[in-house]
C-alpha cells in the first residue's frame, strides 16, 4: 500500500506508472523492471539511507581523517624521528615509508575485490540473499570501525591499523555490491535514476554532515578531554561505526529479501563459481543483447577511475597549485561535497527524463572543459579553484549515480549481483590510470598544476569510448 504522504522535490514519492495489469517492461538485457508495481516511498528512502549510514567511513575514515592526518603521520614514527622538522630528509624517508606501506595494504585490498566482488555477487544472485549479505557486510564494517579504537599512537600498532583500513575497504565494497544490485527491486523504470540519485546524494551529505562534527569537536578541542595517544581519532572511528548501524536500520526493517533469481540446482560450489563466471562474461559480449553490459563495463571503469581522480587528488591540486592552507583545503572539501550531493540529486531527476547516457557525457565534458579552464586560469588565483573546482564536483556525482542507473537498466534480470560485482571489478582493473597520467603529465613539465591535464585526458577518453556504446533506446530516453 502506498505511503500517503505529500511529495517531496528531494525525495522520490511511491512509484506507480499506468499500465495494463500483469504487465512488465522488458529491456533488451531481459531485464525485468516493473511497470505496473508500486514502491512504497518508506522503501525507496530506507534504500538511500544506506549510502549515508556507510558514508562517514569514506569520507572521515578513510579520506580526510584518520588514514590522512592520523595513521600516515608522526603518531606513527619513532619518537626521535617524529621530534624533526618536517623538511628533515629523514623524517620525510619516514613518513614516505608510512605513505607506501598503507598503500601497500590498499593495494592488496584491491586485489581481494577484483577477486571477491563477482563472484559473491553472483551466488547473492543464486540464492536471494542480497539483502541479509548486505547487512551482514555492514556488520562486519561498523566492528572494524570499532576495531580502530585499539589503533593506538605507536609504531607497533601501524600495521595493525593499515591491515584494518585495507579489509573495511574490501568489507564495504562488496556490501556495495549487493547494494547496488537492490535498486532495480525499490525502483521502476521510470524513477530508477531518481532513486540512484537520491541514494549518491544522501551519501554525500552525510558524510560532510559527519565531517562538520568532527571539526565542531576538534574545535571545541573535544570539550577538555584528553586526547593523547590518538584518542580523538580513535573516538571519531567509533562515532562512525555507531553512525553505520543507527542509519542502517531502515533497510534492515523496511525493504525486503527479494526472492531467488536462479535454479538452486543451478547453484554451484565457491571456485566452480569462477568458472561459471566467466562463461557469463564470455556470454555477455556474444548475445547481442547483452553486449552493451560488456562494453559500458569498460567504458565506465576508464571514466570512474578520472571521477575517483577528482577527489582523490583535489586536495593536493588545492595545497601545492592555489596554495590552500589546511582549513581552507577541508573547507573546500565539505563545500564539494555538498554541491556534489545537490547536483546528484537533482541529476537523478533529469536521469529519468532523458535517459542516463545523455547525463554521464553531459557531465564527463563538463568535467573535461573546467579542468582546462582552471588550468588555463590558475594564474588568477584562489578564486578560480573554489568555483571551477566546486563545478567540478556538480559533475561529478551526477555521472557516478546516472553510470549505477544505466547499469541497472541493462543488466539482465537475475545477474544484478554479479554485473555490479564485475562492475567494482573494472572500476579496480582500472584504477591506476588517473594515478599514473596524474604523475606522468606532473613529472614531464615540472609542475603540479599539470596534473589537472592528466585527470582531464582520461575522463575524456572514457567519454569517448562511451559514445560509442550502442544502448537500448529505452535506456536512452524514456
Amino acid at each position: 500500500m502506498m505511503d500517503e504522504q505529500p511529495e517531496s522535490p528531494m525525495i522520490p514519492t511511491s512509484a506507480q506508472v499506468p499500465m495494463p495489469a500483469n504487465t512488465l517492461a522488458v529491456g533488451a538485457a531481459g531485464q525485468k523492471l516493473g511497470e505496473d508495481k508500486v514502491v512504497p516511498r518508506k522503501q525507496v528512502v530506507s534504500w538511500a539511507m544506506w549510502d549515508w549510514a556507510t558514508q562517514p567511513f569514506n569520507s572521515v575514515i578513510l579520506t580526510f581523517v584518520f588514514a590522512s592526518l592520523y595513521l600516515v603521520s608522526d603518531n606513527f614514527l619513532p619518537a626521535d624521528i617524529a621530534a624533526l622538522p618536517i623538511t628533515d630528509p629523514v623524517k620525510e624517508r619516514a613518513l614516505a615509508d608510512l605513505a607506501s606501506g598503507y598503500g601497500l595494504a590498499t593495494t592488496i585490498a584491491g586485489l581481494l575485490i577484483l577477486l571477491l566482488a563477482p563472484v559473491l555477487g553472483q551466488r547473492a544472485d543464486a540464492s536471494g540473499i542480497k539483502k541479509r549479505l548486505l547487512l551482514l557486510f555492514t556488520a562486519i564494517l561498523a566492528l572494524l570501525q570499532f576495531t580502530l579504537f585499539f589503533v593506538y599512537a605507536d609504531p607497533a600498532y601501524f600495521w595493525f591499523g593499515a591491515g584494518v583500513l585495507a579489509l573495511g575497504a574490501v568489507v564495504a565494497e562488496i556490501a556495495g555490491v549487493n547494494y547496488n544490485a537492490m535498486l532495480v527491486q525499490v525502483s521502476t523504470r521510470k524513477t530508477i535514476g531518481k532513486v540512484s540519485g537520491l541514494g549518491w546524494g544522501l551519501g554525500y551529505i552525510g558524510g560532510i554532515i559527519a565531517l562538520v562534527i568532527v571539526v565542531a569537536l576538534t574545535t571545541a578541542e573535544w570539550f577538555g578531554l584528553d586526547t593523547s595517544n590518538g584518542l580523538a581519532f580513535r573516538l571519531i572511528a567509533v562515532g562512525a561505526g555507531v553512525w553505520t548501524i543507527i542509519f542502517s536500520l531502515p533497510l534492515l526493517f523496511n525493504v525486503p529479501e527479494a526472492s531467488p533469481t536462479k535454479d538452486p540446482a543451478a547453484r554451484v560450489g565457491f571456485f566452480r563459481s569462477y568458472v561459471v563466471l566467466v562463461k557469463d562474461i564470455i556470454e555477455l559480449y556474444k548475445t547481442p543483447a547483452t553486449r552493451p553490459t560488456f562494453f559500458f563495463l569498460i567504458a565506465s571503469a576508464v571514466y570512474r577511475d578520472g571521477l575517483a581522480g577528482v577527489f582523490a587528488f583535489g586536495g593536493i591540486l588545492a595545497a601545492v597549485a592555489f596554495g590552500f592552507s589546511a582549513n581552507e583545503v577541508l573547507l573546500f572539501g565539505i563545500a564539494a561535497n555538498v554541491v556534489a550531493g545537490i547536483s546528484t540529486i537533482i541529476a537523478g531527476r533529469i536521469d529519468d527524463i532523458v535517459g542516463p547516457k545523455a547525463v554521464i557525457l553531459f557531465a564527463l565534458f563538463g568535467l573535461v572543459l573546467m579542468a582546462i579552464l582552471v588550468f588555463a586560469l590558475a594564474d588568477t588565483g584562489k578564486t578560480v579553484f573554489w568555483v571551477g573546482g566546486l563545478i567540478l564536483s556538480a559533475f561529478v556525482g551526477p555521472a557516478q549515480a546516472a553510470s549505477r542507473s544505466l547499469l541497472a537498466r541493462v543488466t539482465p534480470d537475475g545477474k544484478q549481483g554479479e554485473v555490479f560485482g564485475l562492475y567494482a571489478t573494472t572500476g579496480r582493473v582500472a584504477s591506476f590510470i588517473s594515478p599514473a597520467l596524474w604523475t606522468i603529465f606532473i613529472a614531464s613539465f615540472g609542475a603540479t598544476i599539470y596534473g589537472v591535464l592528466g585527470i582531464g585526458l582520461v575522463l575524456l577518453v572514457g567519454a569517448v569510448l562511451l559514445v560509442f556504446v550502442r544502448l537500448p533506446k529505452y535506456v536512452r530516453a524514456l
